[in-house]
């Protein structure tokens, strides 16, 4: 398994296998933005509209590849104002079906936190949702857990469901230096 961090170029490069990953993990159930049935086109272009903020350095994509395929991405949004420079957003955590069970979400995971250690940030937060799998990982994982909003997003099949926000300090706290 091989995780390394795409530039502009390479997403480019890997869309159509990234836009198969998202396919996959919408028809699997996950909540992550879109409604099935995703189509492939759509995905495609989803996943090129990335490049621009690859390129500015506002988005960081990470995807892991196994067997010759592509089985995970995670990526880290970083925000544009200068009060926010010291937290990013942790995005769009995907494994494939065909690649769960192995430790791969835990290996992105870890991957996205440590880069954004070493680019300075010292508080990532996220949202997903209530009751999903991956609550499981991000508690494991030592985020907390700060609270649901009710009827945040829609399932891939339509249907309102809560969102629990998470959130961890990498490093020693602000006020601590």
């Amino acid at each position: 398994m091989t995780v390394a961090r795409l530039t502009a170029a390479e997403l480019h490069a890997v869309a159509d296998e990234l836009a198969d990953l998202l396919i996959d993990t919408v028809d699997g159930g996950a909540s992550i933005g879109f409604l099935v049935p995703l189509g492939r086109p759509a995905a495609v272009a989803w996943w090129r509209e990335r490049a621009d903020a690859v390129s500015a350095g506002r988005l960081a994509v990470w995807v892991a590849h196994g067997d010759d395929r592509l089985l995970g991405t995670v990526g880290l949004d970083f925000p544009d104002k200068p009060n926010s420079r010291h937290r990013a957003e942790l995005v769009k955590l995907m494994v494939h079906r065909d690649g769960r069970g192995q430790g791969l979400g835990r290996t992105l995971l870890t991957t996205a936190e440590n880069a954004a250690a070493a680019a300075g940030v010292t508080l990532l937060h996220l949202d997903t949702e209530t009751d999903s799998p991956a609550e499981s990982l991000y508690l494991a994982a030592g985020w907390t857990r700060l609270g649901e909003i009710p009827d945040y997003a829609t399932t891939p099949s339509g249907d309102l469901h809560p969102t629990t926000i998470f959130y961890k300090r990498l490093g020693a706290p602000a006020g601590d230096r």
